[in-house]
């Protein structure tokens, strides 16, 4: 499984990092923007990222901002949302608004901080990414 971890906050981004390394390759981006070049690097490589867990809140450019440049790329590239990327919000934002907000945008799941790791596994693997 290769992830990106996309969190301006060091702890978190440590957290999620030390956790899901054990599943694959983890890569780290401190805010939207660093996501979406990560992103389309990686699309432009040929070698796709499966799992994006996405801080809400992040300077520069914020996930839901970051989420929609994403499935733009993947849209060029004839990628639709189902076959993409899985993208977790990851946030201390606990508002059913900005909740339905990312789901319209095309988020996959969304997960309020303290992240619990067990519900992360769980979601994971129900995207049949790991076992």
């Amino acid at each position: 499984m290769k992830t990106l971890i996309v969190e301006d906050d060091f702890t978190s981004r440590l957290l999620l990092q030390t956790f899901l390394s054990r599943y694959g390759d983890c890569h780290v981006a401190v805010n939207g923007w660093e996501a979406a070049e990560a992103v389309r690097s990686a699309l432009d490589g040929g070698e796709r990222y499966d799992l994006i867990c996405m801080d809400l809140m992040m300077p520069e450019m914020n996930g839901r901002d970051a989420v929609k440049q994403i499935r733009a790329l993947e849209a060029a590239r004839s990628i639709s949302p189902t076959s993409g990327v899985k993208i977790v919000m990851t946030t201390a934002v606990n508002d059913i608004k900005d909740v339905m907000r990312c789901f319209n945008e095309l988020c996959d799941a969304y997960l309020v901080k303290p992240i619990d790791l067990s519900e992360l596994l769980r979601q994971v693997k129900s995207y049949g990414l790991v076992q």
